[in-house]
Parts: C-alpha cells; sequence; structure tokens
C-alpha cells in the first residue's frame, strides 16, 4: 500500500467518527499547548530579565539587607534579623570606595498622593540620592531630576510617573505643580520616561523625592539598598564589589570566617537566580505536560483497539483481497500518527495563543522558540505511533477466516 493512500485512509477513517477524534485528541493537545506555552514564556521571561538588567547596567551591582529573593520563609526570618543598612554606612561607602564610579541609596513603600481633588493611594513613593535616577537608567523626559544641593537640603522637590501626569494632573504641565505625597507638600521638578507594565503591574505608578526628604517623613529606620556602579570592565566590577564588601564588614564589625551580614549581589547573581526560578517552573509545567501526553497516549490506544473492533470485518476483506500485513501496519499506524500530530499542532495553536495572551497582560515579551514547535509536534507524532504499535499489530495478526466470522 502506498504512503500516500494509507494517509488518505487515515484521514477518512478519522473524519468518519469526529466526535471520537476530538475527544482522543484533547489529552495530546493540552500536553502540547502546555509545552509550547511555557516554554514561550520562559523565553519572553529571560529576554525580560536581560533587558531589565541592561537596562539598570550590567555595572551596577547592590548591597541591602536581605536578598532581592528568598526561597523559603526560614531564610527570610534569618535576612530580617540582620541590622539595617544605615546611612551611615553609605556615606562610608560614598567617602571610601575609590574603585566605585558612583555610589547611591534608595528607600521606598507605598503611600497616597493627593492633586486638587485628584488622589491615589497605592503609589510608590521612593527616596533617591542624587545619583540615584541616573544609576536606574531613569530618564526624565520633562524638567530636571535631583542635584546634590536636593539631597543635602532635604529640599521638598519630586519626580513623578507617567501614570500621576495622566491620571491625577489630567495631562496638565506637570512642572511646578504641587503635590502632597502622605500629606506632605512636594513641588514637581521632572517627569520621568514611561516605562510600561510588569506582570501586569504598571512601573510608572510613582513619586520619587530626595532621600534625606523621604527619611524627614518616614524616618530612618527603615533599611537602605546601597547601589554602586563599577568602572567598566569584568575586573573593574571585581575590584568594586571586593572593596565594597571590604567596607561594609568593617563598618558592621562581621569577624573573620563569619559570613556576611548583608547581601552583595550583582547584575549576573540577579539574573542568574531569576533564571533558576524560571527554569524551575518551566520544569515543574514541562513535567505535567508529559504526564498528559502519556494519558493522551493511552486514549489514543484504547480508542485505536475499539476502531481495530470495530472493523474486523473490514480487516478480513482486506486479507482476503491480499492486503499484506505490513499494509494493515501502515495504515493503523498512520491512523494513530495522524491523529497524534493533528492534536500537536492543534496544541502549537493554542499554546502560542495562551503564551501570547498571558504575555500581554503580564506585560512581559513571549519570545516563541521554533525548537519548541517543532520539538512538541515531533514527540506528538512520535507519542501516536508509540502507543498505535499494538493497536496495528492487533490487526495484522487477524486471521481473515475469524475477521469475516465478525459480527463487526
Amino acid at each position: 500500500m502506498e504512503k500516500k493512500e494509507a494517509f488518505r485512509i487515515a484521514l477518512q477513517s478519522l473524519w468518519a467518527n469526529k466526535l471520537r477524534s476530538i475527544l482522543t485528541l484533547l489529552g495530546v493537545v493540552i500536553a502540547v499547548a502546555s509545552v509550547i506555552a511555557v516554554v514561550t514564556l520562559i523565553n519572553g521571561a529571560n529576554v525580560y530579565v536581560a533587558t531589565k538588567i541592561n537596562n539598570q547596567g550590567a555595572d551596577v551591582f547592590t548591597v541591602s539587607q536581605q536578598p532581592a529573593f528568598t526561597t523559603s520563609y526560614k531564610e527570610y526570618l534569618k535576612y530580617q534579623k540582620r541590622k539595617v543598612i544605615s546611612m551611615d554606612e553609605y556615606r562610608a561607602m560614598q567617602k571610601e570606595c575609590t574603585a566605585c564610579a558612583k555610589v547611591g541609596a534608595f528607600q521606598s513603600s507605598v503611600g497616597g498622593i493627593v492633586y486638587g481633588r485628584q488622589s491615589s493611594t497605592d503609589t510608590q513613593i521612593r527616596g533617591y540620592s542624587a545619583l540615584m535616577p541616573d544609576m536606574q537608567n531613569l530618564n526624565i523626559v520633562e524638567g530636571r531630576g535631583f542635584t546634590q544641593a536636593d539631597e543635602d537640603h532635604a529640599a521638598p522637590v519630586a519626580l513623578i510617573g507617567a501614570d500621576i501626569e495622566e491620571n491625577l494632573l489630567k495631562g496638565e504641565d506637570p512642572i511646578g505643580k504641587e503635590i502632597r505625597v502622605d500629606g506632605v507638600p512636594y513641588t514637581i521638578i521632572g517627569l520621568g520616561e514611561k516605562q510600561g507594565k510588569t506582570l501586569g503591574q504598571s512601573q510608572d505608578n510613582w513619586v520619587g523625592v530626595p532621600l534625606t526628604s523621604y527619611q524627614k517623613t518616614y524616618g530612618t529606620m527603615k533599611s537602605l539598598t546601597i547601589y554602586m556602579k563599577a568602572p567598566s570592565g569584568a575586573e573593574g566590577m571585581v575590584a568594586a564589589s571586593d572593596q565594597a564588601r571590604v567596607i561594609m564588614r568593617d563598618q558592621r564589625h562581621d569577624r573573620p570566617g563569619e559570613e556576611d551580614s548583608f547581601t552583595l549581589e550583582t547584575s549576573d547573581t540577579l539574573a542568574g537566580l531569576l533564571s533558576q526560578i524560571i527554569n524551575s517552573i518551566g520544569g515543574v509545567a514541562i513535567a505535567i505536560a508529559a504526564i498528559s501526553l502519556v494519558v493522551g497516549g493511552v486514549v489514543i490506544m484504547n480508542i485505536m483497539l475499539v476502531s481495530v473492533t470495530e472493523r474486523t470485518r473490514e480487516i478480513g476483506v482486506r486479507k482476503a483481497l491480499g492486503a499484506k500485513r505490513q499494509d494493515l501496519l501502515i495504515q493503523f499506524l498512520m491512523e494513530s500518527g495522524t491523529l497524534s500530530l493533528i492534536g500537536g499542532a492543534i496544541g502549537v495553536v493554542f499554546g502560542i495563543i495562551v503564551a501570547k495572551g498571558v504575555a500581554i497582560i503580564a506585560g512581559f515579551p513571549a519570545a516563541i522558540a521554533l525548537w519548541s514547535v517543532a520539538a512538541g509536534l515531533i514527540v506528538a507524532l512520535s507519542v501516536g505511533v508509540f502507543f498505535g504499535v499494538y493497536p496495528a499489530r492487533k490487526a495484522a495478526d487477524l486471521d481473515p477466516i475469524v475477521a469475516l466470522r465478525s459480527d463487526f
């Protein structure tokens, strides 16, 4: 039997039992869609993380009370017992870190903003040292940024994000306008560039004030995050981070041999941790998808066994007319393979649609990997062929005389 003819007969058989074919496909569709969606989102998340780190700068590293991400509640409690990073330590870093090109500090909280009759209650309030907006690559599209004089004199001036301009000022020229930040009046001196959404949350709902002004309102008991920019090149990063670690250990009186009582993170450290978390989540999702594939394969095998039983007389007639064992094997393997391949193709389409939808809602790119599409189709086809072998052999091994006597 020619392969084209076997493929045509396979399609006719599937089309003759449309509802059964659709129900049989579900397991394969769900499994392949899950794999495609997960891989697409993982690739997009990795691209997003790399972009964000590059925007901050590969030569920027931080010193903080605790890591940006913790993997257990026990670790979180351990880090919370550490002393906060203080202004004295920030000043010492400014003075003593000669290997650092720039040193800045940052604090934040959530508060309320009022302008006229408009208000918001969930705005991020940022306390910036003078150099911090530049170190975070925060572009000021209108007005100016902070100066050292603003920081030194705790000036009542503020930078705002695009959401504040759009939702509170309603398109008015923001420069020179007065807003109240948790009841304290500030004059707007600059507007930050629109940054969009991340994981569904706006990155433009913020107000930045000089760090000293922030601490006048919120106190100095909260921990700082110190940002340092190293000279360009790997050697510059190593020298700056090593010197920063020595300064912090001296300031915090860490004994020789003891672990650091603070966290120093470079962009590579953060990228590696995020990739590890993302890939771990992806691994779990793909494992679940693999289980769905096995379930889908078992369903295909059972349906093909039913099909063999229903077509016993047909098989007997074909054998009586000279059909070879190989012809029947090819036909039934072609049917199971075609069934799973169609399921795989539908799964690819659904997976891409789901990934794109989640990416639009979450606010990060979805990068489609062609290898994952090819792998999904190949795995789907392989599952269909593998689980179709037993039904195909059963059909091929039927005795034509017994088959012709069958009631089916």
